[in-house]
């Protein structure tokens, strides 16, 4: 089974892959997929079969006019006896009259049968299928027959219920296991927002079973839930980026198979049509997320985790942007890398502070100073106050921090240094051994003692910033507690949060500051 893509606003069409099961589209909102999937369903007719929780569960006064949909069959169904009833208001409704109708049919026939002597089978109906399979969805709840309709019990309760006090996940959950099991025969599946209504834990293991229920068919998602698109085993990703109305075309692209990253991170990203920074930390917890994606307002910002995730993000992002026509750049912390290793970074499109970690950046100059004059203090006061005491902290702790600085550098020479190739382990051994003289470990320690004691004597403050590597510097230096704020690190990051979200000549101040930490100008 094969069908094409819309047109392309170049007027080419995109044949979908014979053996994919699966097409997901996404796009950012006004970007056309809405119009893109009518489209397709259009040159499909007679194929295709739409399933959407929100149409089925809500009482909109409109049904679905398609040949073969479930309004359609209910529609015709009342026009033959039947046990249907006929005042069913919503779709979900209807579908449960359909399965209860056919249920019952098949019940008198089978009685007739051994009426007649004839050896015959208890049948199976759809409705034991989606009985079966909902309750192994929801395994505390149990379903019952009685009157010719269904009614509902959960442990503990005495009382069963109709299915209209259900839950709309657990009503979305009966509809599409009911309403697929109608779709044609080898027919084309559209599914509207399949994970409306649904805990984001059901909706792997659900959409299997549904697609396991019809592997005759082809299913269609449209949806704005990068996680459930990633989640299929077999899909084509559709990125619709505009629509062009006077053409009636589309820009799109189907989405490479092998990214180098989580299809979640990259559906996310090439959604916000902007271009993309890569950060440290986790997205909710770290102080980089919650201050970078105000600093660099234009771009879309990733939390990753790791150095090393973000590294290879940018990387790879950067690899297809023939495809997604975006740029993006990483931030990574200094912490102790060399100016050799800065500079390879930035050519990477890595961005790499002036200052040893984000720690360090709230405690910029300007950003000591915007903060006191926010709060109503005296910043030349307050920032000489702070700078002492950082310089005091650097001047007591020169020797551990010589000596991480050493270590960090002993072991970059010996992982660029050690990948050598030798013929035997004699060689290798020599090798290693030579090492140790020439990076001269003591050497190295020595000469950062030189420096850094030199950089806490004359009280160079931004080659403080630059080496020293002290996650408590924040609350050391009582720079909260010197702005008039409660005294805890939290509360001074809340108010530089605080200052940049207002429009305020402070903010532009510390917006400045650190982009200039970053050696961006403008």
């Amino acid at each position: 089974m094969k069908f094409l893509l819309p047109p392309k606003s170049d007027g080419s069409r995109v044949a979908l892959p014979e053996d994919a099961r699966q097409l997901t589209i996404i796009g950012a909102n006004g970007s056309g997929k809405t119009r893109f999937t009518e489209y397709l369903q259009s040159t499909l007719e007679g194929r295709i079969f739409r399933l959407s929780a929100l149409e089925a569960i809500a009482e909109t006064g409109r049904s679905q006019t398609e040949d073969g949909s479930i309004d359609r069959l209910y529609s015709v169904s009342l026009t033959s006896p039947t046990f249907l009833h006929s005042d069913a208001p919503t779709m979900f409704e209807r579908l449960m009259t359909l399965l209860l109708n056919e249920e019952m049919e098949k019940l008198v026939a089978y009685k007739v049968a051994v009426a007649r002597g004839e050896k015959v089978e208890l049948p199976v109906s759809r409705l034991d299928a989606v009985i079966r399979r909902w309750q192994e969805v929801f395994p505390d709840n149990h379903v019952l027959r009685e009157g010719g309709g269904l009614l509902f019990s959960r442990d503990g309760d005495s009382e069963a219920y109709s299915p209209r006090r259900l839950s709309h996940g657990e009503k979305a959950v009966l509809y599409y296991f009911g309403a697929v099991l109608y779709a044609p025969v080898n027919g084309i599946i559209f599914v509207e927002n399949p994970g409306i209504f649904l805990h984001s834990s059901l909706l792997r293991r659900l959409w299997d079973t549904i697609e396991g229920m019809r592997p005759d068919c082809r299913f269609v998602y449209t949806t704005h839930d990068v996680d459930f698109a990633a989640s299929r085993a077999e899909n084509v990703i559709v990125w619709v980026r505009s629509y062009n109305p006077d053409s009636n075309t589309w820009d799109y692209d189907i989405l490479p198979p092998d990214t180098g990253l989580s299809e979640e991170v990259y559906m996310a990203l090439i959604g916000a049509r902007r271009p993309v920074m890569f950060i440290e930390g986790d997205a909710i917890h770290s102080i980089d997320s919650k201050l970078y994606p105000l600093i660099f307002r234009d771009h879309s910002v990733k939390a990753l985790g790791s150095c090393n995730k973000v590294i290879e993000a940018t990387r790879a992002f950067n690899d297809l942007r023939a495809f997604h026509h975006l740029e993006s750049f990483g931030i990574v912390d200094r912490d102790r890398r060399d100016e050799h290793e800065v500079n390879y970074l930035r050519g990477k499109n890595i961005f790499v502070p002036d200052v040893a970690e984000i720690e360090n950046i709230l405690m910029l100059e300007d950003v000591v100073k915007s903060v006191a004059n926010f709060q109503g203090r005296n910043p030349q006061k307050v920032f000489h106050a702070v700078k002492d005491s950082i310089v005091s902290q650097f001047h007591h702790d020169v020797r551990q921090q010589a000596l991480l600085h050493t270590r960090h550098r002993v072991k970059r020479t010996v992982e660029y240094r050690v990948d050598g190739r030798f013929t035997n382990i004699n060689a290798l051994e020599n090798h290693m051994n030579s090492l140790v003289k020439e990076i001269n470990p003591r050497g190295l320690y020595e000469k950062f003692c030189r420096e850094f004691s030199k950089y806490a004597s004359d009280g160079d403050y931004s080659s403080i910033l630059r080496v020293y590597n002290q996650k408590s510097m924040v609350p050391r230096s009582n720079v909260s507690g010197l702005c008039g704020l409660s005294g805890s690190k939290d509360a001074y990051v809340q108010a530089i949060i605080a200052i940049l979200k207002s429009d305020s000549s402070d903010a532009d101040r510390i917006r400045g500051a650190i982009m200039n930490c970053f050696g961006i100008t403008g």
